[in-house]
């Protein structure tokens, strides 16, 4: 089933619920302004068909996940117990006994490492390389690979999750095309705990289906002809965009890949019934539909201070009670089922799956039993696309406060997301995007 606006249409003879106008946003995300241009990867020819983004919004505890301290001080280590994993004397917390089982299909890297603490700029630097500066603001990454490979049946950057990426004092920048405009942000795609898509720029009527749609831009297209009062370029991309949102609508590739309802009971309960878990299912079909960049974001704010809210990973309190009875199951659950699912359907050599959040937190517990920002050491996990699994590249000190090895820089992330994507350095720099930064040649 799946929502647009208030649109909901399913399949296996159910009629559909329909209302509400198709209204697009003037600044919606499907114009290309480069040509598309395949180049070939430093390491032979193009390994990431598509890349998929598990964006874990709010900074997971690194010491908590993926890099525990157990011989640490107990104000450092936490109470959560450690187990053993297949990728050599690594060690998980016991929260993710479904990824130690199957840490051979994936690289985690414990040496990351940036320098800003507060979540929108951390954002902004984990996704684009950069911080703004004088020079403006670094488009994502995801809008690097999707203006790289031209159009497409279907948009090439969609952003899985509630809403933009946010704080409560407002969104992250670095979540789009940045200086090259909003036509190069993602296109927003939201879904819920029981598999209902909704497509947030597209309204209906209601009594009007996709079916009807033909009519309907005709007399749209009569009207446009008598309204003068917007400005010319913004008027071309209201219509550009349009176009796209009714080839959108009107696909039945399209329609397709945002059909939960055509998985298996068993698949989608493999996934789990939470939001998290359905948006990855949702992201492995629009890999099957060959979407060059797709971003599954876990939550739509952080920095929320009470038990009523969404925290996200944000677990400045309640962090041991959120890990272990939420976080860490459905994140187990999700990445694992999403890994064999990819696996037994011969996806994960074509798609990169990469898995991080914007920095870890806090080596030592705060007076609230849980843990505050810390941009200085936290970890990512790389899986498919020829990335050697069972290997830990980079480590931290004996209470993960810092990299002992060379840090990972969210730039080298980008470079090389850029070039098993096809976008090589010659590339890169006729993009003018994320210059100097070094490939991590150590993941394969």
């Amino acid at each position: 089933m799946f929502e647009i606006g208030g649109f909901r249409s399913q399949v296996c003879g159910t009629r559909p619920h329909r209302r509400a106008f198709l209204q697009t946003a003037l600044t919606a995300p499907f114009l290309a302004a480069l040509p598309a241009r395949h180049a070939q990867a430093g390491f032979g020819e193009r390994k990431a068909r598509s890349v998929l983004v598990l964006w874990l919004w709010g900074a997971p505890s690194h010491l908590d996940t993926f890099d525990p301290k157990p011989g640490a001080p107990s104000e450092f280590r936490g109470p959560l117990s450690t187990i053993a994993t297949r990728s050599g004397g690594a060690r998980f917390t016991e929260l993710f006994p479904k990824l130690a089982a199957r840490s051979d299909q994936f690289a985690l890297i414990r040496s990351m490492r940036h320098g800003e603490a507060d979540h929108l700029k951390g954002g902004t630097v984990a996704l684009t390389g950069k911080s703004e500066d004088g020079e403006g603001l670094a488009p994502n990454f995801g809008s690097i690979i999707a203006r790289n490979r031209g159009e497409g049946k279907l948009p090439n950057f969609i952003s899985i999750g509630r809403g933009g990426l946010r704080d409560v004092t407002g969104p992250m920048k670095g979540y789009g095309g940045g200086n090259w405009g909003r036509t190069h942000d993602p296109f927003p795609v939201a879904c819920s705990d029981t598999g209902e898509i909704d497509l947030p720029t597209l309204k209906l009527f209601d009594g009007l289906t996709p079916q009807h749609l033909g009519n309907r831009r005709e007399l749209m297209q009569q009207l446009d002809q008598s309204q003068r009062r917007i400005d010319a370029q913004q008027q071309a991309r209201w219509d550009a965009s349009q176009q796209r949102a009714y080839g959108l609508l009107t696909s039945a590739q399209a329609r397709n890949a945002l059909d939960l309802s055509r998985e298996d009971q068993a698949t989608r309960d493999a996934y789990g019934q939470t939001t998290f878990g359905q948006s990855c299912l949702l992201a492995r079909r629009l890999v099957e539909a060959e979407v060059p960049y797709i971003q599954v974001n876990w939550s739509q704010y952080v920095e929320s201070m009470t038990p009523n809210c969404d925290f996200g990973w944000d677990t400045h309190i309640y962090n041991y009670d959120l890990l272990t009875d939420r976080h860490g199951p459905i994140l187990d659950r999700a990445f694992s089922a999403l890994l064999d699912d990819l696996k037994q359907r011969g996806l994960l050599e074509t798609t990169l799956v990469l898995t991080m959040g914007e920095f870890g937190r806090t080596p030592r517990i705060n007076g609230q039993a849980s843990r505050d920002h810390w941009p200085q050491c936290y970890f990512s996990i790389w899986a498919g696309a020829g990335v050697r699994g069972g290997q830990v590249i980079g480590e931290s000190d004996s209470r993960a406060s810092e990299p002992i090895t060379e840090p990972i820089s969210p730039a080298m992330v980008g470079a090389t997301v850029a070039e098993l994507a096809g976008i090589d350095s010659q590339v890169r720099a006729e993009m003018r995007v994320l210059p100097g930064a070094r490939v991590l040649h150590e993941l394969f």
